[in-house]
């Protein structure tokens, strides 16, 4: 896969379309942030910059688990703002920074970059960062795109639960509930298995259970 053609976002809103879950879309401003530049603090994704070059805004399945993106365009710069750390916020007492670009909106979860964390290509991990209590990072995606292809096939997945009726997104959540997906980005587990998330991750039974079939998933394909 090329990151920067953006095929995993393609893959996502055929599937939203697909799946009746729907998406929306915003065009981008007149001039979009390009990769590398610094945003609060924060070097930029390339694969943000070119997401950011095509859309101003994006919200998928939000009837269902819901995925909506910062707004960046020539009126507001959600990236600047929302990442704009205050003191006492809670995305300070992570160990390494991250570049917050979505999420669920009205819950403490939200998916960032760690450019720290950027691939020989500049590519920018991405993590899944809890914000609810004691704040920690969960890995997700090699990169962006990545990002946006695991999650269309979560949502697969999600509708095809007996129960999802009933429960909606409950019915399977993202990403306790599908290791096997994660384990199809082949980067991301050989960054669980080195070890290199470490400091950003939790350090509880339930985490290195979850790591551990990540890895097993991954093994048996």
């Amino acid at each position: 896969m090329t990151a920067l053609n953006l095929s995993g976002l393609e893959r996502l809103m055929r599937t939203c379309e697909r799946l009746g879950l729907g998406f929306r879309t915003e065009p981008p401003g007149n001039h979009p942030p390009a990769a590398g530049v610094q945003l609060a603090g924060h070097v930029l994704d390339p694969v943000l910059a070119v997401l950011y070059a095509r859309l101003g805004k994006a919200a998928f399945a939000t009837d269902s688990a819901g995925l909506v993106l910062l707004r960046v365009d020539d009126d507001v710069n959600e990236l600047e703002s929302e990442n704009r750390l205050e003191q006492g916020s809670p995305l300070e007492s992570l160990a390494i920074p991250v570049l917050v670009f979505g999420g669920e909106p009205g819950l403490a979860y939200s998916y960032a970059t760690v450019p720290r964390l950027a691939d020989e290509h500049q590519l920018q991990p991405v993590v899944l960062v809890d914000t609810h209590e004691e704040p920690y990072a969960l890995p997700v995606a090699s990169n962006v795109d990545r990002f946006f292809d695991t999650w269309s096939r979560y949502l697969e997945a999600l509708v095809a639960q007996p129960d999802y009726a009933q429960y909606g997104s409950a019915a399977l959540t993202f990403p306790w509930g599908v290791p096997h997906l994660l384990a199809r980005d082949r980067e991301l587990v050989e960054s669980l298995r080195t070890g290199r998330f470490g400091p950003l991750m939790k350090k509880t039974d339930s985490t290195a259970r979850w790591v551990a079939q990540v890895l097993s998933s991954s093994r048996d394909d």
